[in-house]
């Protein structure tokens, strides 16, 4: 259960992430499915740590992990990603968030995964953010 006056800043980055990637065919999801290589390319989000001021304000730490056929491809896109957490999710609102400072942790990089039918790319955020009032 969340604490009052936090946000599952997960779903809603990968709800912002869906909307901005509505023209793509792109799986967003925060778990990934067993038969991945058949839904490429596939966009993971995950929190992985971070803080809160106890009152409101969360600082999350954003794994996003793209999975896609090519490494040129995962690259391209992780790209597209980073530019649009660092522009356009910066200073956004949803039905139950407001976005504020983000920033990048880990710039997108290459990771390493055991299916070689496909190539991982993935980078880590500092995302602030807070309910809407």
């Amino acid at each position: 259960m969340a604490a009052v006056g936090s946000v599952d800043v997960e779903l809603e980055v990968m709800v912002a992430l869906r909307t901005f990637l509505n023209d793509e065919d792109v799986v967003v999801r925060d778990e990934l499915d067993n038969n991945l290589a058949s839904e490429l390319p596939t966009v993971q989000v995950q929190v992985a740590g971070g803080s809160d001021d106890g009152v409101r304000l969360d600082r999350a730490f954003v794994d996003i992990d793209v999975y896609h056929r090519t490494r040129a491809d995962a690259i391209a896109l992780a790209a597209e990603i980073r530019g649009w957490v660092l522009t356009q999710l910066r200073g956004s609102t949803t039905e139950s968030a407001v976005f504020g400072r983000t920033g990048t942790i880990a710039r997108p990089a290459v990771r390493p995964y055991e299916n070689t039918e496909l190539r991982r790319v993935g980078a880590t955020y500092e995302i602030y953010c807070h309910p809407v009032s």
